[in-house]
């Protein structure tokens, strides 16, 4: 009818779904110190044909993006073997204590790696790193009221972690690097740009320590 409003179009959600295929058969043809290599043959449809597809194994990884009062975020240099570069980073680390809690992962980097502990973490984003090679999930979050581990208590760090440097930087700072090509660890890319997104809103809307991540290969 002449003068009726039009309904407002329904905003689609967009949203990554689990999608289970028939798996023919699974086997390990490399086991790895850290990772291992799996090769699966599956059907992508039940009346086509098997597809083999080999993937790295990978237990998950959590990622912390620390912040001060000032709005400032830690920054860790140290050096990447297979990529042969110095890369600033977050503390993170690999989910390979069997049973421990995602966050409390999390604290553990942030102390082990930047002898800090915090007093206030939310969820900033959850990522696949490689899904085309890897089942690797990472969680980041965001970790502020910050408070340094006594001297005493301070993990020992070995290897590459024992030349990590620390660098204290404004989140525009952060954000102008990543967009000017500078910055390139995947977990220190995704944390700043959703931290600059969230701040938009004082960080309100952020999910809580606790969310659920479906996404992690244990909850699935």
């Amino acid at each position: 009818m002449p003068g009726t409003p039009e309904a407002t179009p329904a905003v689609r959600q967009v949203s990554d779904a689990p999608s289970p295929r028939r798996l023919l058969s699974t086997e390990k043809v490399y086991e790895g110190r850290i990772w291992d290599v799996v090769s699966d043959t599956f059907l992508l449809q039940e009346t086509g044909e098997a597809l083999t597809r080999d993937y790295i194994e990978h237990p998950g990884a959590v990622a912390v993006l620390p912040m001060n009062g000032n709005g400032e975020i830690l920054l860790l240099r140290q050096y990447r073997h297979p990529v042969g570069m110095d890369l600033w980073e977050i503390p993170a680390g690999l989910l390979d204590v069997e049973g421990e809690d995602f966050v409390v992962g999390a604290a553990r980097e942030l102390a082990e790696e930047a002898d800090l502990a915090a007093g206030t973490w939310n969820v900033l984003a959850d990522f696949f790193n490689s899904p085309g090679s890897s089942s690797e999930a990472i969680r980041i979050y965001l970790a502020r009221d910050l408070t340094e581990v006594p001297h005493h208590e301070r993990h020992e760090r070995m290897d590459e972690e024992a030349e990590i440097e620390f660098h204290w930087i404004s989140l525009d700072d952060a954000v102008a690097s990543v967009l000017a090509g500078r910055l390139h660890n995947p977990s220190a890319v995704v944390g700043i740009l959703a931290a600059a997104a969230a701040r938009a809103d004082g960080y309100a809307h952020l999910r809580p320590a606790d969310a659920p991540w479906p996404a992690h290969p244990s909850q699935r």
